[in-house]
């Protein structure tokens, strides 16, 4: 794809953005597009920087660990939303900005670990299954407040907020209840509110959800292909 292509494609992503976030009667600014740019070249990325992007996503650890090596602009915010293995939080803890996928209490508690030795603080999202899908990951509704509880005094993560990834269907509107889901969980449990814990965000929406995640209150979409084109593997 080229840089041009990259480039218009931010600018349309934006103005769905946009469009979705005043049709909800929502400020635009509230929302954070997060451009996944997992399996894709630097050189995509360089062009998404040089375009305004800022924010990036990436779901495979180590790729995520090169490339931050790699991209060294303390300007660019590094969102991991993989699977996450506890043995594997010391690559990246150094560097990246947000981990999405945190799932269990025992990776805040990796998390901590590593980002203090880094002196440094980590924004994580804590994953919950929406989907009712194995594959999916993140945590059962009813352990998210164990999960919250356990997070409330640490002092080099901070519990942003709350994570989905909702069932693909063709058409978006199959998977409202999904979003409405998260969003009913995020404002039931903002009553674990304390010390590290000040849920914040909602991460949900992709390419082909995007505008019905933001009309049910999400401020960080996830969007990949509709800016670097198809990847060649998932």
């Amino acid at each position: 794809m080229s840089d041009q292509d990259i480039a218009q494609n931010l600018i349309a992503i934006q103005q769905k953005i946009e469009a979705a976030a005043k049709d909800a009667g929502r400020d635009p600014k509230d929302i954070t597009l997060v451009a996944v740019s997992k399996t894709k070249p630097v050189d995509d990325i360089y062009t998404a920087i040089s375009a305004g992007q800022l924010h990036f996503g990436e779901n495979r650890m180590k790729e995520l660990e090169d490339k931050m090596a790699e991209i060294d602009m303390p300007e660019v915010v590094w969102h991991f939303i993989g699977n996450l293995q506890t043995n594997k939080i010391k690559y990246i803890a150094d560097r990246v900005n947000w981990i999405h996928s945190v799932e269990k209490a025992k990776y805040l508690k990796e998390i901590e670990k590593r980002a203090a030795q880094a002196n440094r603080v980590v924004n994580a999202l804590i994953q919950v299954n929406i989907s009712d899908e194995k594959q999916k990951g993140g945590c059962k509704p009813e352990d998210l407040s164990s999960i919250l509880e356990s997070a409330q005094d640490y002092n080099h993560v901070q519990v942003r907020g709350l994570m989905g990834m909702a069932t693909f269907a063709d058409d978006p509107e199959d998977v409202r209840q999904e979003f409405k889901l998260l969003k009913e969980l995020f404002d039931e449990h903002q009553k674990y509110n304390e010390g590290s814990v000040q849920l914040e965000h909602l991460s949900m929406g992709m390419t082909n959800d995007m505008e019905v995640a933001i009309q049910e209150g999400a401020t960080m979409v996830r969007i990949g292909s509709a800016i670097f084109g198809e990847r060649n593997y998932d």
